[in-house]
C-alpha cells in the first residue's frame, strides 16, 4: 500500500500519527509526509524566513526516520486559504505520489483553521485527482483514494472509531518529534509545555482507551466510491 499523511504545519503529524506512518514502514508499505504550511510564525525570536528554513529541515529529518518520502507544500503558517491554485497543488501531490490511503485532520473537529482547512482540501480533491480534464503537472490517477482523519490535539471534539497500537514505534515517534526542536522551544514559550508532553499525555489516553501502552486515533469519513476496505488500516 501507499499512505500519505498531510500535515497542516511542521510537527502535526509527527504528533499525531507518525507512529501509524512508522509502523506501516516497518512493514514494507511505502509511506509520504505532505507539510502544507512552513510554520514561519512559530518562533518567539526568528524571522518568518529564518524559522521557515529551520522548520522544514526539521520536518525533513523527522521523515527521513521511517524512510517517507516528502513534499514541501510552502505556504504561510496562518494563511491557508483553499484557492484553485492551492487545490491543483493538494492534486497535483497526490498525483505524484498516487496514494491508496490518504490522513490528514478531521475537517469537522479540528480546532485550528490550518488544520480544518488542510482536511477540507483534501476531502474537496480527492475525486478530482483522477479526473482528466483537470490538468496539472503530473496525469490523473487511476483510482480515488481512501481517507482517514487522524486526532486532534487533546482529542478535543474528536470521537475515535479505530485505534493503531503503537507500543512498539513508540521510541521512533519520540525521535520524530525530537527532530522538530524549534517547535520545543515555541511550546514552551506558547503554553509553558514541551513537545513530549502532549506526545505522551495523548499516546497514553488513546492507548489506555483501546487497551495498549500507546495508541494513535482515526476516524474515517463516508467516500463513494472506497478503494480501501475499513479494516485496511493496521491493527
Amino acid at each position: 500500500m501507499r499512505i500519505i499523511a498531510f500535515s497542516p504545519h511542521p510537527d502535526d503529524v509527527e504528533i499525531l500519527c507518525s507512529g501509524t506512518l512508522a509502523k506501516y514502514a516497518a512493514q514494507g508499505h511505502e509511506v509520504a509526509i505532505a507539510v502544507v504550511t512552513r510554520g514561519d510564525v512559530g518562533s518567539p525570536t526568528l524571522s518568518r524566513e529564518e524559522i521557515a528554513a529551520v522548520r522544514e529541515k526539521e520536518a525533513r529529518s523527522a521523515a527521513a526516520i521511517i524512510g517517507a518520502r516528502f513534499f514541501w507544500l510552502g505556504y504561510d503558517d496562518e494563511f491557508l486559504f483553499d484557492s484553485p491554485d492551492v487545490r491543483k497543488h493538494f492534486i497535483d501531490v497526490i498525483r505524484q505520489f498516487r496514494p491508496d490511503l490518504v490522513l490528514c485532520p478531521d475537517k469537522d473537529s479540528d480546532y485550528h483553521p490550518d488544520h480544518t482547512r488542510t482536511g477540507q482540501i483534501v476531502w474537496d480533491t480527492h475525486v478530482m485527482a483522477t479526473v482528466p480534464n483537470i490538468k496539472t503537472e503530473h496525469p490523473p490517477c487511476e483510482k480515488i483514494h481512501d481517507i482517514w482523519y487522524y486526532d486532534t490535539i487533546a482529542g478535543i471534539n474528536f470521537l475515535p472509531e479505530f485505534y493503531v497500537d503503537i507500543s512498539a514505534q513508540w521510541e521512533t515517534k519520540l525521535k520524530m518529534v525530537a527532530c522538530h526542536e524549534s517547535q520545543n522551544t515555541w511550546l514552551v514559550s506558547q503554553y509553558g509545555r514541551p513537545t513530549t508532553y502532549f506526545v505522551e499525555t495523548q499516546s497514553r489516553f488513546r492507548g489506555y482507551q483501546t487497551g495498549c501502552d500507546y495508541a494513535e486515533a482515526f476516524r474515517r469519513p463516508k467516500l463513494f466510491p472506497a478503494s480501501v476496505p475499513q479494516a485496511a488500516l493496521l491493527p
